[in-house]
C-alpha cells in the first residue's frame, strides 16, 4: 500500500518540483504500476502549479500552514488514488482535478464522490469526519454557491477551476470545521487500515491463500463475524461431544451468508487447533464454476501452471450434485470432511426433481444427511437458507430440510429463529411446518441470522426495497427505496441510456465491474440485441464474463450479453443494469401478469409453484448490485404483439410510484 507522498502547506510551497515529480512516480511505482506515462507527468506538473497557488492563498488568508497535504494515496485493492487529500484541522477535502475540462462532468462527479464514500465507509482514520469532495475542471466556469446540507459525514460537492479552488476549499472549511475540534493526525490517518467489503469473488482468493477473510471486513460487516464465530464454537462442541449437528443460517438477500460459509469451513482458527477442514458445497453450477476459474487464474498470476493448479482447486468449492452422486455411486464411501456448508440451501432438489434427473426417491437434503451419517463420530451440516430464492422447478425449498431433519432426531438442530417463525428472510417458508418435533433437540440461535446486508452495504433495506416492488406495495417501496447518493437507482427506456450511464461508472482502472443482467424467460429480449435461449448461455462462458478485464470483449464490461438469474445467483456486480422482461409485469386489476414465452407466442403461467418462480427470479436479479443499479424498461412496439408497449408502460409507472427516478437521454451528463 501507497500512503502516497505527504507535506505540510508550508512544506509544499517551498518543495522543489523536480523532486515532487521523482516522490509521485516512486509512489505510484509502489503500488504496482511500473511506468508512468508522458501525459501523467505533465498533468502532474500542472496540478503541482495549481496547488502551491492554491496553498499559498490559503496560508496568506488563513492559519491553514498545518494543513497536511497528501497526494496520489492509495485505496487498497480498489485501484483508486484521489489526486489530492487535504487533512484541514478536524475536515478531509478530497480534490480530483481534471485538467483542461471545460465542463463537471456526470462521470466525474461520480469519481470524486465515490472516493468520499469509500473513505467513510472503508478507511479507519477517516470514521467521523466530515470529508467534503471537491471537483477542480480547470478550464470550467465558476459555480456560485453550493448546498451545506450533509447527514452522512459526506459533504454535498464543491465545484472549483484554476481559479477559483483556493476560494472554494476556503468556503467549504469555514461551513463545515468545528470550532474546537481535535485536528486529524496526519501519521496516524496515512497509517490507519483501510478495509473493503469483499465480493465473493475476492473472498474465496483471499481464504484460498489462507488470509482471514475477518481482518479485512468493514463495519458493516462486523455481524460476520459474530455469526462466523458462533458456528466454529458449534463446530468445536460437536467434535468434544462426539453429536451430529444441523445448523440453518438465514437472511436477507446480499447479506453475507456465502462470504460466512466459505469463511466457516476455511477458519484459519479451526486450522489452528488441528481441526479439520471443512467442504462448501452448492448446487449452483455458474457460482462453482466462477470461483474455481477465479482460483485458477489467481494461482497463474501467482506464477503457478493452469494446470498445476486445476484440480488442487476444484477440492475448494465443489458441486452438491456431483458430491451427492459420487457418494450414491461408492457406497462404502466415507466424506473426509466432517464438516459441509450447503450453499443456497433452499434450493436442493426435492424427492421429485432427484427421481427426474437422478432416478432416487429421496430429497437431496434427506441424501447428504445420509452421507454424513456414514461417518464415525460427529459431523456439522450448515445450511445457507435464503428466501425468495428458489428459482427453478423442484427446488424443495426449507420445509424439505425439516421433513428430512424429524426423521433423524440424533441430528441435533441450532437454527435461526427466522425458519421457525417463517420470517421475511425465508419469505415466509418454516422449517417445521407445525412446530419443532418433540424428538427433535432444538437450539435457537439468534446469531444465525444476517440482519446486515454486506453487499449493498450503502442500500440496507434494499432487499426490503425489493420485496415491496414484487408484493405491489408502491407506498412502502417509496419509504424504503435507497437515498440516490448513496445508492443510484434509475429506470431508463432506453438502452442506450442504460449502457452509458453504467460506463460512466465502471471506468477501466478503477476497478469497479458493470454488466447486463436479464431474466432467461423473455426471449423476445433479443429483438434488442439479448439473446436469452438456453442453448446460448449454456455454450457461452460466464466465467470471463465475470472475470475478464474491461479490455476482454467477452466481459460484463462489454454490454453485450446478459446474465441470467441462473449464472448470477449467488454473485454479485458493482454496477447492475437490469433489463425488465415481459414474462412479469403489472396487470390492470393491480396484480402481476405471469407470462413465459414458447415458440413465437406468450403464454400464461397459471400455477401458484411456478408464479413464485417468476417473482423470485426478479428478486434475484433486483438484489446483484453492490453499489447502484439501472433498471431498463423497454419501450415495446405496437406492431409486435409479442412486445406490447401497455405492459412495459405498466411497469415503468410501477418503478416510478416505488421511488425510482427516470434517467431520460437529455439528463444523461447532468445526473449521477
Amino acid at each position: 500500500m501507497s500512503r502516497g507522498v505527504r507535506y505540510s502547506l508550508s512544506g509544499f510551497v517551498i518543495a522543489d518540483d523536480s523532486q515532487l515529480l521523482g516522490e509521485l512516480t516512486d509512489s505510484v511505482s509502489s503500488t504496482g504500476v511500473q511506468s508512468t506515462r508522458t501525459t501523467q507527468i505533465e498533468t502532474w506538473k500542472l496540478q503541482i502549479a495549481l496547488m502551491k497557488r492554491c496553498a499559498q492563498e490559503l496560508m496568506e488568508r488563513h492559519e491553514a500552514s498545518a494543513w497536511q497535504l497528501i497526494l496520489e494515496y492509495e485505496l487498497p485493492r480498489r485501484q483508486k488514488r484521489p489526486d489530492a487529500v487535504l487533512l484541514a484541522d478536524d475536515l478531509i477535502l478530497v480534490v480530483e482535478f481534471k485538467v483542461g475540462a471545460t465542463a463537471h462532468d456526470a462521470s466525474s462527479r461520480w469519481q470524486v464522490e465515490d472516493y468520499c464514500l469509500n473513505l467513510r465507509d472503508f478507511h479507519g482514520g477517516s470514521a467521523g469526519h466530515t470529508i467534503v469532495p471537491v471537483l477542480c475542471s480547470t478550464a470550467a466556469p465558476s459555480v456560485v454557491g453550493s448546498s451545506l446540507a450533509s447527514g452522512s459525514h459526506v459533504a454535498p460537492i464543491r465545484f472549483a477551476n484554476a481559479e477559483d479552488l483556493f476560494s472554494v476549499l476556503l468556503a467549504a472549511h469555514r461551513a463545515l470545521h468545528v470550532p474546537g475540534a481535535s485536528p486529524i493526525n496526519a501519521d496516524a490517518w496515512a497509517d490507519a487500515p483501510y478495509r473493503p467489503t469483499l465480493s465473493v469473488i475476492e473472498a474465496a482468493e483471499r481464504l484460498y491463500e489462507n488470509h482471514d477473510v475477518r481482518e479485512i471486513s468493514h463495519s458493516y460487516a462486523s455481524n460476520l463475524d459474530a455469526t462466523t464465530d458462533m458456528l466454529a464454537e458449534v463446530i468445536r462442541e460437536a467434535r468434544a461431544q462426539n453429536r451430529r449437528y444441523v445448523c440453518f443460517v438465514t437472511g436477507v438477500p446480499g447479506a453475507g451468508k456465502t462470504l460466512t460459509g466459505l469463511n466457516v469451513v476455511h477458519d484459519p482458527s479451526l486450522r489452528a487447533e488441528g481441526g479439520p477442514s471443512g467442504i462448501f458445497l452448492s448446487g449452483n453450477g455458474p457460482l462453482v464454476k466462477v470461483v474455481r476459474e477465479a482460483l485458477v487464474l489467481s494461482q497463474q498470476r501467482a506464477g503457478r501452471r493452469r494446470q498445476d493448479s486445476a484440480h488442487e482447486v476444484s477440492t475448494f468449492i465443489q458441486n452438491v450434485h456431483q458430491f451427492l452422486r459420487y457418494h450414491r455411486e461408492h457406497l462404502t464411501a466415507l466424506p473426509h470432511e466432517h464438516v459441509i456448508v450447503f450453499d443456497e440451501a433452499q434450493r436442493a432438489w426435492n424427492p421429485e426433481q432427484m427421481q427426474r434427473k437422478q432416478g432416487v426417491d429421496r430429497s437431496e437434503a434427506a441424501e447428504l444427511f445420509d452421507v454424513m451419517d456414514r461417518l464415525d463420530g460427529w459431523a456439522v451440516i450448515i445450511a445457507l437458507v435464503g428466501g425468495g430464492q428458489e428459482i427453478f422447478l423442484g427446488e424443495a425449498g426449507l420445509e424439505e430440510w425439516g421433513r428430512a431433519a424429524a426423521v433423524r432426531p440424533h441430528w441435533r438442530v441450532v437454527a435461526s429463529p427466522e425458519v421457525v417463525s417463517g420470517g421475511a428472510s425465508v419469505s415466509g417458508h418454516r422449517l417445521f411446518g407445525d412446530g419443532v418435533p418433540p424428538s427433535i433437540e432444538f437450539r435457537p440461535e439468534p446469531l444465525a441470522h444476517l440482519s446486515v446486508g454486506v453487499r449493498s452495504f450503502r442500500a440496507q433495506r434494499l432487499a426490503e426495497w425489493v420485496d415491496a416492488v414484487l408484493t405491489l406495495d408502491t407506498e412502502r417501496a417509496r419509504s424504503l427505496v435507497p437515498d440516490h447518493r448513496e445508492f443510484p437507482l434509475h429506470f431508463t427506456r432506453d438502452l442506450d441510456v442504460a449502457k452509458a450511464w453504467l460506463r460512466a461508472r465502471s471506468e477501466p482502472g478503477n476497478g469497479q465491474r458493470a454488466g447486463l443482467i436479464a431474466t432467461s424467460e423473455d426471449q423476445r429480449l433479443r429483438a434488442y440485441g439479448l439473446e436469452r435461449s438456453s442453448a446460448f448461455r449454456l455454450d457461452y462462458s460466464f466465467e470471463k464474463w465475470f472475470l475478464m478485464p474491461p479490455t476482454d470483449v467477452r466481459s460484463s464490461h462489454a454490454l453485450e450479453v446478459a446474465a441470467s438469474e441462473f449464472e448470477c445467483q449467488g454473485l454479485e456486480l458493482d454496477w447492475v443494469g437490469l433489463c425488465w422482461g415481459g414474462d412479469l409485469t403489472p396487470s390492470n386489476p393491480g396484480d402481476w401478469e405471469y407470462r413465459k414465452f414458447r415458440g413465437s407466442a406468450w403464454n400464461q403461467v397459471r400455477g401458484d409453484g411456478e408464479r413464485t418462480y417468476v417473482r423470485n427470479r426478479y428478486r434475484v436479479l433486483l438484489t446483484r448490485a453492490r453499489l447502484g443499479m439501472i433498471i431498463w424498461v423497454p419501450r415495446g412496439r405496437t406492431d409486435d404483439t409479442t412486445l406490447d408497449p401497455t405492459r412495459f408502460d405498466r411497469t415503468a409507472q410501477l418503478l416510478q410510484a416505488a421511488g425510482v427516478p427516470e434517467l431520460q437521454q437529455e439528463f444523461q451528463g447532468a445526473q449521477a
